[in-house]
Protein backbone atom coordinates (compact mmCIF):
# COMPACT_ATOMS: atom_id res chain seq x y z
CA UNK A 1 0.00 0.00 0.00
CA UNK A 2 0.76 3.54 -0.66
CA UNK A 3 1.28 5.93 1.51
CA UNK A 4 0.68 9.12 -0.94
CA UNK A 5 -2.68 9.23 -0.21
CA UNK A 6 -1.24 10.93 3.42
CA UNK A 7 -0.24 14.00 1.02
CA UNK A 8 -3.21 14.39 -0.61
CA UNK A 9 -4.38 18.02 0.91
CA UNK A 10 -7.74 18.37 -1.05
CA UNK A 11 -11.22 16.61 0.07
CA UNK A 12 -11.73 14.02 -2.03
CA UNK A 13 -14.53 11.96 -0.02
CA UNK A 14 -12.95 8.66 -1.47
CA UNK A 15 -12.98 6.82 1.38
CA UNK A 16 -16.32 8.21 2.87
CA UNK A 17 -17.94 7.33 -0.26
CA UNK A 18 -16.30 3.45 -0.57
CA UNK A 19 -17.38 2.97 3.40
CA UNK A 20 -21.03 4.15 2.57
CA UNK A 21 -21.02 1.91 -0.33
CA UNK A 22 -21.07 -0.79 1.73
CA UNK A 23 -24.43 0.50 3.17
CA UNK A 24 -22.32 2.03 5.92
CA UNK A 25 -23.10 5.49 7.70
CA UNK A 26 -20.61 8.12 7.86
CA UNK A 27 -21.20 11.28 10.16
CA UNK A 28 -18.91 14.66 10.09
CA UNK A 29 -17.43 16.15 13.30
CA UNK A 30 -15.83 19.80 13.88
CA UNK A 31 -14.15 19.77 17.25
CA UNK A 32 -12.13 17.37 19.30
CA UNK A 33 -14.33 17.22 22.14
CA UNK A 34 -16.01 14.39 19.89
CA UNK A 35 -14.86 11.26 20.78
CA UNK A 36 -14.39 9.42 17.46
CA UNK A 37 -14.20 5.80 19.13
CA UNK A 38 -18.25 6.21 19.71
CA UNK A 39 -18.44 6.60 16.20
CA UNK A 40 -16.36 3.50 15.33
CA UNK A 41 -17.95 1.72 17.98
CA UNK A 42 -21.19 2.34 16.27
CA UNK A 43 -19.82 1.28 12.40
CA UNK A 44 -19.67 4.51 11.68
CA UNK A 45 -17.15 6.21 9.83
CA UNK A 46 -15.42 10.09 11.50
CA UNK A 47 -15.10 12.49 8.85
CA UNK A 48 -13.48 15.55 10.81
CA UNK A 49 -14.44 18.60 8.86
CA UNK A 50 -12.29 20.88 7.62
CA UNK A 51 -12.06 23.82 5.21
CA UNK A 52 -9.17 23.24 3.44
CA UNK A 53 -8.40 25.12 0.23
CA UNK A 54 -12.13 26.67 0.72
CA UNK A 55 -11.71 30.10 -1.69
CA UNK A 56 -15.18 30.98 -1.59
CA UNK A 57 -17.63 31.14 0.99
CA UNK A 58 -20.20 33.84 -0.43
CA UNK A 59 -23.12 30.71 0.52
CA UNK A 60 -22.07 30.66 3.77
CA UNK A 61 -21.85 34.09 4.61
CA UNK A 62 -25.67 34.65 3.90
CA UNK A 63 -26.17 32.20 7.12
CA UNK A 64 -23.43 33.32 9.56
CA UNK A 65 -22.75 36.39 10.77
CA UNK A 66 -19.64 38.24 9.60
CA UNK A 67 -18.45 37.92 13.50
CA UNK A 68 -17.97 34.44 12.74
CA UNK A 69 -14.56 33.09 11.84
CA UNK A 70 -13.84 32.11 7.88
CA UNK A 71 -12.97 29.01 9.13
CA UNK A 72 -16.89 27.73 10.36
CA UNK A 73 -18.20 29.90 7.19
CA UNK A 74 -15.80 27.81 4.89
CA UNK A 75 -16.92 24.06 6.50
CA UNK A 76 -20.45 25.33 6.08
CA UNK A 77 -20.01 25.93 2.21
CA UNK A 78 -18.42 22.89 2.20
CA UNK A 79 -21.42 21.45 3.63
CA UNK A 80 -23.77 22.97 1.38
CA UNK A 81 -22.23 22.78 -2.25
CA UNK A 82 -21.35 19.04 -1.64
CA UNK A 83 -17.89 19.13 -1.00
CA UNK A 84 -18.72 16.92 2.03
CA UNK A 85 -21.97 14.60 0.92
CA UNK A 86 -22.51 12.76 4.77
CA UNK A 87 -25.00 11.53 6.74
CA UNK A 88 -24.50 13.55 9.85
CA UNK A 89 -22.88 16.08 12.10
CA UNK A 90 -21.82 15.75 15.62
CA UNK A 91 -20.58 18.39 17.32
CA UNK A 92 -19.47 19.87 20.75
CA UNK A 93 -19.72 23.87 21.94
CA UNK A 94 -15.76 23.22 21.71
CA UNK A 95 -16.22 26.97 20.75
CA UNK A 96 -19.34 28.99 19.56
CA UNK A 97 -18.80 29.07 15.49
CA UNK A 98 -18.65 25.51 15.38
CA UNK A 99 -21.37 24.81 17.30
CA UNK A 100 -23.60 27.53 14.37
CA UNK A 101 -22.18 25.52 11.86
CA UNK A 102 -24.45 23.12 13.60
CA UNK A 103 -27.08 24.62 13.97
CA UNK A 104 -27.29 26.30 10.06
CA UNK A 105 -26.44 22.91 8.97
CA UNK A 106 -29.53 21.18 10.23
CA UNK A 107 -32.21 24.17 9.31
CA UNK A 108 -30.61 24.05 5.55
CA UNK A 109 -30.59 20.32 5.37
CA UNK A 110 -34.36 19.96 6.31
CA UNK A 111 -35.15 23.44 4.45
CA UNK A 112 -33.07 21.21 1.59
CA UNK A 113 -34.93 17.59 2.53
CA UNK A 114 -32.00 16.00 3.46
CA UNK A 115 -32.55 13.34 6.10
CA UNK A 116 -29.30 13.98 8.34
CA UNK A 117 -28.27 12.53 11.85
CA UNK A 118 -27.77 15.53 14.10
CA UNK A 119 -26.63 15.82 17.24
CA UNK A 120 -24.95 17.90 19.87
CA UNK A 121 -22.72 17.26 22.94
CA UNK A 122 -22.20 19.94 25.41
CA UNK A 123 -18.74 19.69 26.73
CA UNK A 124 -18.40 21.87 29.85
CA UNK A 125 -15.54 24.56 30.46
CA UNK A 126 -14.90 23.50 33.71
CA UNK A 127 -12.75 20.40 34.70
CA UNK A 128 -14.00 18.53 38.01
CA UNK A 129 -15.90 15.48 38.96
CA UNK A 130 -19.34 16.95 38.57
CA UNK A 131 -18.48 18.18 35.16
CA UNK A 132 -16.76 14.93 33.99
CA UNK A 133 -19.96 12.97 35.28
CA UNK A 134 -22.14 15.49 33.20
CA UNK A 135 -19.54 14.88 30.04
CA UNK A 136 -20.12 10.89 30.76
CA UNK A 137 -24.06 11.62 30.42
CA UNK A 138 -23.67 13.76 26.92
CA UNK A 139 -21.75 10.82 25.52
CA UNK A 140 -23.62 7.84 26.45
CA UNK A 141 -26.78 10.62 24.79
CA UNK A 142 -24.57 10.35 21.87
CA UNK A 143 -23.95 6.36 21.61
CA UNK A 144 -27.39 4.98 22.26
CA UNK A 145 -28.52 7.86 19.00
CA UNK A 146 -25.78 6.66 17.05
CA UNK A 147 -26.51 3.02 17.53
CA UNK A 148 -30.10 3.51 16.33
CA UNK A 149 -29.18 5.71 13.61
CA UNK A 150 -26.10 3.07 12.23
CA UNK A 151 -28.27 -0.38 13.65
CA UNK A 152 -25.46 -0.96 15.06
CA UNK A 153 -25.29 -0.72 19.35
CA UNK A 154 -22.56 0.93 21.07
CA UNK A 155 -21.16 -1.91 23.28
CA UNK A 156 -18.10 -1.88 25.68
CA UNK A 157 -16.50 -4.51 23.58
CA UNK A 158 -16.56 -1.89 20.98
CA UNK A 159 -15.12 0.94 22.54
CA UNK A 160 -12.46 -1.32 23.59
CA UNK A 161 -11.94 -2.20 20.06
CA UNK A 162 -11.87 1.47 18.79
CA UNK A 163 -9.98 2.45 21.49
CA UNK A 164 -7.09 0.14 20.23
CA UNK A 165 -7.11 0.95 17.06
CA UNK A 166 -7.21 4.34 18.31
CA UNK A 167 -4.37 4.57 20.45
CA UNK A 168 -2.17 2.89 17.53
CA UNK A 169 -2.90 6.12 15.71
CA UNK A 170 -1.64 8.03 18.49
CA UNK A 171 1.55 5.97 19.06
CA UNK A 172 1.77 6.58 15.10
CA UNK A 173 1.78 10.23 15.39
CA UNK A 174 3.93 10.53 18.73
CA UNK A 175 6.48 8.75 16.11
CA UNK A 176 5.87 11.14 13.51
CA UNK A 177 6.97 14.19 16.14
CA UNK A 178 10.05 12.20 17.00
CA UNK A 179 10.78 12.70 13.46
CA UNK A 180 9.94 16.15 13.53
CA UNK A 181 11.89 16.79 16.38
CA UNK A 182 15.38 14.85 14.44
CA UNK A 183 14.31 17.24 11.42
CA UNK A 184 13.52 14.44 8.95
CA UNK A 185 9.92 15.37 8.62
CA UNK A 186 9.09 18.98 7.54
CA UNK A 187 6.10 20.94 9.33
CA UNK A 188 4.23 21.43 5.98
CA UNK A 189 4.86 17.23 5.47
CA UNK A 190 3.23 16.82 9.12
CA UNK A 191 0.25 18.99 8.52
CA UNK A 192 -0.40 17.50 5.36
CA UNK A 193 0.14 13.99 7.06
CA UNK A 194 -2.23 15.35 10.26
CA UNK A 195 -5.16 16.50 7.42
CA UNK A 196 -5.37 12.93 6.10
CA UNK A 197 -6.67 11.35 9.48
CA UNK A 198 -9.60 13.43 9.03
CA UNK A 199 -11.04 11.52 5.51
CA UNK A 200 -9.13 8.07 5.70
CA UNK A 201 -11.35 5.27 7.22
CA UNK A 202 -8.57 4.68 10.30
CA UNK A 203 -6.98 0.95 9.60
CA UNK A 204 -6.23 2.54 5.97
CA UNK A 205 -4.92 5.61 8.30
CA UNK A 206 -2.64 3.69 10.42
CA UNK A 207 -1.68 1.27 7.24
CA UNK A 208 0.00 4.27 5.39
CA UNK A 209 1.36 6.51 8.22
CA UNK A 210 3.48 2.99 8.73
CA UNK A 211 5.08 2.68 5.49
CA UNK A 212 5.56 6.35 5.94
CA UNK A 213 7.45 6.18 8.88
CA UNK A 214 9.39 3.58 8.27
CA UNK A 215 10.79 5.61 5.42
CA UNK A 216 11.25 8.85 6.97
CA UNK A 217 13.54 7.20 9.12
CA UNK A 218 16.73 6.71 6.92
CA UNK A 219 16.05 10.38 6.35
CA UNK A 220 18.83 13.16 6.45
CA UNK A 221 18.00 15.82 8.46
CA UNK A 222 16.75 19.21 7.10
CA UNK A 223 19.00 21.98 7.16
CA UNK A 224 16.96 24.90 8.33
CA UNK A 225 18.10 28.88 9.12
CA UNK A 226 15.52 28.19 12.71
CA UNK A 227 13.68 26.10 14.99
CA UNK A 228 10.34 27.12 14.69
CA UNK A 229 6.86 26.40 16.86
CA UNK A 230 3.37 27.37 15.11
CA UNK A 231 0.30 27.45 17.92
CA UNK A 232 -2.84 29.25 17.61
CA UNK A 233 -6.04 28.67 15.93
CA UNK A 234 -7.32 25.77 13.73
CA UNK A 235 -4.82 25.53 10.86
CA UNK A 236 -5.44 23.34 7.85
CA UNK A 237 -3.87 24.52 4.99
CA UNK A 238 -0.13 23.33 4.75
CA UNK A 239 0.51 26.01 2.44
CA UNK A 240 0.68 28.15 5.68
CA UNK A 241 3.74 26.50 6.93
CA UNK A 242 4.89 25.95 3.70
CA UNK A 243 5.06 29.97 3.47
CA UNK A 244 7.38 29.58 6.38
CA UNK A 245 9.35 27.32 5.87
CA UNK A 246 10.09 28.63 2.21
CA UNK A 247 11.97 31.74 4.29
CA UNK A 248 14.29 29.19 5.88
CA UNK A 249 12.26 28.47 8.80
CA UNK A 250 11.35 24.41 10.04
CA UNK A 251 8.45 23.67 11.95
CA UNK A 252 9.33 21.07 14.07
CA UNK A 253 6.44 21.36 16.62
CA UNK A 254 2.97 23.16 17.08
CA UNK A 255 0.46 23.43 19.58
CA UNK A 256 -2.73 22.80 16.72
CA UNK A 257 -5.89 21.16 17.03
CA UNK A 258 -5.36 19.66 13.53
CA UNK A 259 -1.93 19.07 15.04
CA UNK A 260 -0.58 17.73 18.27
CA UNK A 261 -3.80 18.12 20.03
CA UNK A 262 -5.80 16.05 17.56
CA UNK A 263 -4.70 12.79 19.13
CA UNK A 264 -2.96 13.70 22.58
CA UNK A 265 -1.58 11.05 24.62
CA UNK A 266 -2.94 7.25 24.99
CA UNK A 267 -6.39 6.83 25.87
CA UNK A 268 -6.14 4.15 29.43
CA UNK A 269 -9.68 2.34 29.27
CA UNK A 270 -11.52 0.97 32.92
CA UNK A 271 -13.12 -1.67 32.14
CA UNK A 272 -15.81 -1.13 35.07
CA UNK A 273 -16.63 2.08 33.11
CA UNK A 274 -15.49 2.41 29.74
CA UNK A 275 -17.41 5.61 28.24
CA UNK A 276 -16.44 7.14 32.14
CA UNK A 277 -12.74 6.54 31.17
CA UNK A 278 -13.57 8.68 27.08
CA UNK A 279 -15.49 11.03 28.89
CA UNK A 280 -12.55 11.75 31.20
CA UNK A 281 -9.88 11.13 28.79
CA UNK A 282 -11.48 13.87 26.26
CA UNK A 283 -12.34 16.58 28.78
CA UNK A 284 -9.36 16.37 30.37
CA UNK A 285 -7.02 16.85 27.51
CA UNK A 286 -5.44 20.36 27.03
CA UNK A 287 -6.63 21.12 23.39
CA UNK A 288 -7.04 24.25 23.03
CA UNK A 289 -7.88 27.49 25.53
CA UNK A 290 -11.53 27.25 25.36
CA UNK A 291 -11.71 25.98 28.81
CA UNK A 292 -11.69 28.53 32.22
CA UNK A 293 -9.15 26.42 34.11
CA UNK A 294 -7.15 25.05 31.85
CA UNK A 295 -5.02 27.84 30.49
CA UNK A 296 -1.94 27.69 32.79
CA UNK A 297 -1.52 23.78 31.88
CA UNK A 298 -1.94 25.32 27.66
CA UNK A 299 0.85 27.60 28.43
CA UNK A 300 3.07 25.58 30.20
CA UNK A 301 2.80 22.79 27.70
CA UNK A 302 4.02 25.10 25.00
CA UNK A 303 6.91 26.30 27.02
CA UNK A 304 7.62 22.74 27.71
CA UNK A 305 7.78 21.65 24.24
CA UNK A 306 9.60 24.65 22.92
CA UNK A 307 12.61 23.23 25.57
CA UNK A 308 12.07 19.68 24.14
CA UNK A 309 12.06 20.99 20.41
CA UNK A 310 14.75 23.21 20.89
CA UNK A 311 12.79 26.06 19.76
CA UNK A 312 14.46 28.92 18.65
CA UNK A 313 10.69 31.14 18.08
CA UNK A 314 7.37 31.01 18.46
CA UNK A 315 4.61 31.92 15.90
CA UNK A 316 1.39 32.64 17.15
CA UNK A 317 -1.33 32.72 14.31
CA UNK A 318 -4.80 33.16 15.45
CA UNK A 319 -7.80 33.21 12.50
CA UNK A 320 -9.90 37.06 12.66
CA UNK A 321 -12.53 36.46 14.98
CA UNK A 322 -11.08 32.97 17.19
CA UNK A 323 -12.68 33.79 20.19
CA UNK A 324 -10.60 31.02 21.94
CA UNK A 325 -7.24 31.97 21.37
CA UNK A 326 -7.77 35.92 20.74
CA UNK A 327 -6.18 37.12 23.71
CA UNK A 328 -3.93 34.21 24.68
CA UNK A 329 -0.70 36.40 23.34
CA UNK A 330 -1.33 38.45 26.70
CA UNK A 331 -0.09 35.77 28.87
CA UNK A 332 2.00 33.59 26.54
CA UNK A 333 4.72 36.44 25.46
CA UNK A 334 6.23 37.33 28.46
CA UNK A 335 6.03 33.60 29.31
CA UNK A 336 7.79 33.05 26.37
CA UNK A 337 10.50 36.01 26.86
CA UNK A 338 11.23 34.40 30.59
CA UNK A 339 13.27 31.54 28.69
CA UNK A 340 14.34 33.67 25.72
CA UNK A 341 11.82 32.67 23.14
CA UNK A 342 10.50 35.44 21.21
CA UNK A 343 7.02 35.38 19.63
CA UNK A 344 5.62 36.43 16.31
CA UNK A 345 1.64 37.22 15.99
CA UNK A 346 0.25 37.38 12.94
CA UNK A 347 -4.08 37.36 12.08
CA UNK A 348 -5.38 35.79 8.97
CA UNK A 349 -8.23 34.04 7.45
CA UNK A 350 -9.11 31.05 6.03
CA UNK A 351 -8.38 32.01 2.16
CA UNK A 352 -4.64 32.74 2.46
CA UNK A 353 -5.29 36.30 1.04
CA UNK A 354 -2.24 37.76 2.46
CA UNK A 355 0.51 35.38 1.69
CA UNK A 356 3.15 37.97 0.81
CA UNK A 357 2.52 39.79 4.08
CA UNK A 358 2.88 36.26 6.09
CA UNK A 359 6.36 35.95 3.90
CA UNK A 360 8.00 39.46 4.62
CA UNK A 361 6.87 38.86 8.49
CA UNK A 362 8.12 35.07 8.85
CA UNK A 363 11.53 35.98 7.01
CA UNK A 364 12.09 38.72 9.25
CA UNK A 365 11.32 37.41 12.18
CA UNK A 366 13.97 34.17 11.22
CA UNK A 367 16.46 36.96 10.39
CA UNK A 368 15.89 38.20 14.03
CA UNK A 369 15.97 34.81 15.81
CA UNK A 370 20.07 34.51 14.03
CA UNK A 371 21.22 37.68 14.75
Amino acid sequence: MSYEKLFETNISGESAKAWKTSGKKAVGYVCCHVPTEILLAADVMPVRLRATNCVDSSNAEAWMSSFSCSYARSILQYLMNGTYDLDGLVQSDGCMMATRILDNWEHIAKKDGKKQFIHQVGAPRITNEATIGYYKTELQELADKLGEFSGTKVTDDGLKAAVIKTNEARDLIAQLYELRKEAKVSGTEALRIMLASCDMAIDEYNSALKEFLADAGSREPIEARARLMVIGSALDNPEYIKVIEEKGGLVVTDSLCFGSKAFGENLVVDDEDVIGSIAKYYLTRNTCPRALDNRPAIHKEIVDACKEFNIKGVIYEKMQNCECWGGEAFYLEPALKAIGIPMLQVEREEQMANVGQLAVRAEAFIEMIEL
